[in-house]
């Protein structure tokens, strides 16, 4: 009689490969799934009924943004208890290596201005010695590492509003050729934030080149999702065709209502591009407002320099001045979100020194303060030194179901892990089981194994998990059984850190995770690699 460690009976299995689930056992054996089907007589040392739910692949978050949290919250509940398994990190040319001496203080600044005061020192230099600290934090999910364009940047012209030189071009590549040596799974970019935004498509294309060459991947924030939209995935589009690298495009939307629909053109332009040859594809998340640092609110030029130089421009007010015209009158040209979600639509998400502003509107607190929106928005820059996010209200859910139901999408949370406090966006603790719950079941914009398909096997090929992504014999055993009937996000823009229902258990590396919804305190995640 053959023995696993754990055997799942009775449950519907969704294999993860888009086809129809099928009633059948699971047995799991050191780590990994042994056999799926009718298992007669077997032994193990846990029996799950899993009594007719649905057994699925852990879900792969293919856009996260954990590269420092997963190190200071390993146990990541609000992630796994949406069923996900593995996290991408180091998204929007984010990450947090390589790490130069002389401008070490310029990464630092960028990061807590993006997501609050660092949790974790950096201590690393290399893409292989973050790798290492990751892996001393023993995180209770699985997580694959991207190079960050911007943290190239950093490292070599600061953020500078410059081209590189060639010797700096060249040691950016030799940067990106390490961390790909190391597993790096590609490159990320965020073509709105600077010093992404510095970047020419060219240097872009010298950089993806060294990723080609190891199979990697290239994830882009695209240069403009408002009103440049069609553009930037035209541009992204030439990036993958010049450099010959599959193409990620992030957190795919129309933000502002003159944009609204355009997704319908930009989602042709994927489907053409694919047939000449381009392996491009996308990720969303279920919800139609989005969420970034605050200081994204003001233009590109008055962020040249780094977060320091930032503050400085406006902490004077003739810079002050100069900002609030430039976003008063032009408003096209780039990514104005004060003029595409309007004061009421953006909402302060975290302030590390306004607790009172968490959760309400730039309009809301100007009326309280009786002051002028744009000398709030001053004030709470400078009061938190740019370390303050917000959740921006500009995307429409006709454009939101047009993305997400598309044969080309993925699904991502664009979150990162966090403690059950403030007022983050509600896609950190609901988005898988959202897309679950709301559009495959309530909606039926998706069959339920189609969902399943965007959260698992897409992501895993796309990243070239070879072992991920389905419920097969020899695959790891990352699974989630879970209630299609009780399914839900219950997370909510005012009680954003509500967990979501109907999610049983969570396996990873065949262990335990989560038992009867609640987490069992296992850290059982790898930091993944890929092999070249």
């Amino acid at each position: 009689m053959t023995s696993y460690d754990i055997l799942i009976r009775n449950g519907k299995v969704v294999s993860g490969d888009g086809g129809p689930w099928v009633y059948a056992d699971v047995g799991v054996k050191d780590g990994k799934i042994a056999k799926v089907g009718y298992i007669k007589g077997g032994q193990a040392d846990v029996v799950v009924d899993a009594d007719g739910r649905f057994v699925a692949p852990g879900f792969i978050d293919i856009h996260n943004h954990s590269d420092l949290n997963i190190m200071a919250y390993p146990d990541a509940a609000g992630t796994l208890l949406q069923g996900v398994t593995t996290i991408v990190v180091g998204n929007c040319g984010e990450s947090v290596t390589p790490v130069l001496r002389d401008t070490k203080h310029l990464l630092e600044r960028y990061w807590s201005a993006s997501y609050g005061s660092l949790p974790v020192e950096m201590t690393w230099s290399t893409f292989r010695g973050y790798l290492e600290h990751l892996e001393k934090a023993h995180p209770a999910v699985n997580v694959a590492p991207l190079v960050g364009q911007g943290a190239l940047r950093i490292a070599v012209t600061g953020f500078d509003a410059r081209n590189p030189t060639v010797g700096e071009l060249n040691l950016m590549r030799e940067l990106l050729r390490e961390a790909m040596e190391d597993g790096a799974f590609g490159l990320s970019t965020g073509l709105i934030y600077p010093p992404g935004s510095f970047t020419t498509t060219d240097e872009i294309v010298e950089l993806v080149k060294v990723v080609a060459g190891y199979g990697g991947i290239y994830a882009t924030h695209v240069r403009g999702e408002s009103y440049s939209l069609i553009e930037a995935v035209e541009e992204a589009i030439e990036i993958g065709e010049k450099a010959g690298v599959p193409v990620q495009v992030s957190h795919h939307k129309a933000a502002g209502k003159d944009n609204w629909g355009k997704v319908k053109e930009t989602l042709k332009l994927m489907a053409e591009a694919r047939g000449r040859g381009v392996e491009i594809t996308c990720d969303a998340y279920p919800y139609t407002a989005a969420m970034t640092m605050l200081a994204a609110t003001l233009p590109r030029w008055a962020q040249e320099g780094g977060v320091d130089a930032l503050i400085e421009r406006i902490k004077n007010p003739i810079s002050r001045r100069k900002v609030t015209e430039y976003i008063e009158t032009e408003v096209i040209t780039w990514e104005n979100f004060i003029k595409l979600a309007g004061w009421d639509g953006i909402v302060i998400s975290f302030s590390e020194k306004c607790k009172e502003c968490e959760g309400r509107s730039i309009a809301e607190i100007s009326k309280t303060w009786g002051m002028d929106p744009y000398e709030t928005l001053f004030n709470i820059l400078l009061e938190d030194e740019a370390k303050s996010t917000m959740i921006m209200h500009l995307m429409r859910e006709d454009d939101v179901m047009e993305v997400l139901k598309h044969p080309l999408t993925m699904i991502g949370s664009d979150s990162w892990v966090v403690p059950l406090e403030g007022k983050p966006h509600p896609r950190f603790f609901g988005t898988f089981p959202r897309v679950l719950g709301r559009y495959a079941r309530d909606l039926a914009a998706l069959r339920l194994e189609e969902a399943v398909m965007k959260m698992t096997s897409m992501p895993a090929r796309k990243l070239g998990l070879g072992d991920r992504g389905l419920i097969a014999p020899g695959f790891r055993a990352d699974m989630v059984i879970f209630d299609m009937k009780r399914i839900a996000d219950k997370a909510t823009f005012q009680k954003p850190t509500q967990l979501p229902e109907g999610i049983d258990y969570v396996l990873v590396n065949g262990m335990m995770a989560v038992e009867e919804g609640k987490i069992t305190g296992v850290r059982a995640g790898m930091v993944l690699r890929k092999t070249p």
